[in-house]
């Protein structure tokens, strides 16, 4: 039994007088549980709801189209709690923010349906056997699996959590119901690298083509790991042998199957010192999000989109903006900035390298920037008539840096414009060109 909070106006709902303030009990006599029920029984043509209304038990009946929504919120996204995560994992980078930080900063979780809803990255362990039949019952997919290692002694190890071995069983379960599953390896030097990567590999490509793509990406080690397992960074040297061992493997892996399976995140690149493999190794980037080819992507998409932007000329008045990244952009939005200048010789863009204080210069990614560490670094300095920043440093859905600055507050403090842009070449190219062109 769910509370329903809202009902769209106008919608199918409100046309047959379901009101907030209703209990939803069942669609079809299917008891609803949470938004895995929700959305599946509802996807009938024809809908039965079975509702209370102060105590009162009622029904409506309604006819739609197939998949189409009636109207109906809840009180969260899920219909219930999130399902808080189980694990000690001893590279979890949530255990490794400083004191002082918004508590929603601190939540861990681990719920199987915020995989389907949002793209969240799971380690199986807080499922259940019921939770499995019900996902291969409604065939929710892709599923996104944190899986680190195919050892079970050692995810055991890794996870602190004694049934994060066993529960690998269920990606056959998974992948025996014709499941999509995306997979995801957080590598730790000395763990699970090396022969153990070599292992996890050999394994999960046998789950191919169920297992669409894993992404391997290093720990992300803050300065805040006082009291934590001694993790510490790959060297250059390191950082090449991985590459040289997932390389080889994911070449071999697509002479079969005609596909990589395997991504190494753009850190791994850039801490060896090589370059980015050209854009169809990436396969359409499906793991993008996990950092793999967003350096690659955001130069391709760039380039097409200043295919356009070519030969138009420039404003007739000078202007100048600027954009704050991480260490490990600064060298290709430095290059992006550059061509726009080519093409816009009116355009003046100052490109500013932010290390990371907060957490320690370790972290090179512009999506994990703090407000403060921006502003202190930019103080003095020339920055134009707007600030364009990552959008990814801000919390989804809102205006806010992981240290609690928000955008507001860094406008004041910098006495500029600041704008928030998606990772991909084509937005930055339209933010630059927004605020450069009358």
């Amino acid at each position: 039994m769910v509370e329903i909070t809202e009902v769209a106006a106008g919608s199918l709902s409100e046309r047959h007088g379901i009101r907030a303030g209703d209990f939803l009990l069942d669609i079809n006599n299917s008891p609803i549980r949470d938004v895995l029920d929700y959305r599946f029984y509802l996807a009938e043509r024809s809908v039965t709801l079975h509702l209370l209304r102060a105590g009162e038990p009622f029904a409506v009946s309604i006819r739609k189209r197939e998949y189409d929504d009636i109207g109906l919120a809840f009180k969260t996204p899920l219909m219930d709690e999130k399902q808080r995560c189980k694990n000690g994992c001893v590279f979890c980078f949530i255990d490794q923010n400083p004191k002082g930080m918004r508590e929603s900063i601190y939540f861990k979780d681990d719920d199987s349906r915020l995989s389907f809803l949002h793209g969240n990255y799971i380690t199986l362990t807080n499922m259940t056997e019921e939770d499995v039949a019900r996902i291969v019952k409604m065939r929710f997919s892709p599923i996104n699996v944190s899986i680190h290692t195919t050892n079970p002694d050692l995810r055991v190890k890794m996870m602190k959590n004694k049934n994060a071995g066993k529960v690998l069983s269920y990606l056959n379960r998974f992948a025996d119901a014709g499941l999509s599953i995306c997979g995801q390896i957080v590598l730790c030097k000395g763990i699970n690298d090396g022969e153990e990567l070599e292992r996890s590999m050999r394994d999960l490509s046998q789950y191919y083509p169920s297992l669409s793509s894993v992404s391997i990406v290093p720990a992300g080690l803050t300065r805040f790991r006082d009291g934590l397992y001694p993790l510490v960074d790959f060297s250059i040297e390191e950082a090449a042998a991985v590459i040289d061992a997932v390389e080889r493997f994911a070449e071999a892996h697509k002479q079969k199957t005609g596909s990589r399976l395997f991504f190494l995140a753009d850190e791994f690149y850039l801490k060896a010192g090589r370059p980015l493999p050209e854009e169809e190794c990436y396969e359409g980037y499906p793991q993008i999000e996990n950092g793999v080819g967003m350096l690659r992507s955001l130069r391709e998409e760039f380039s097409f989109a200043a295919e356009d932007a070519e030969g138009a000329g420039g404003a007739e008045e000078k202007r100048e903006i600027s954009i704050a990244t991480g260490v490990a952009a600064f060298s290709e939005i430095s290059s992006i900035a550059r061509r726009m200048e080519e093409i816009y010789p009116n355009l003046k863009i100052n490109v500013y390298k932010i290390i990371n204080k907060f957490f320690g210069e370790s972290i090179t990614v512009a999506g994990l920037l703090t407000g403060k560490d921006i502003c202190e670094q930019l103080e003095d300095q020339p920055l134009g008539e707007v600030l364009l920043i990552s959008k990814s440093a801000l919390r989804q859905g809102e205006d806010v840096f992981l240290c609690g600055m928000t955008v507001k507050e860094m406008e004041k403090k910098l006495s500029v414009r600041v704008r928030a842009v998606e990772n991909d070449g084509d937005s930055l190219l339209h933010a630059i060109l927004g605020d450069c062109e009358a």
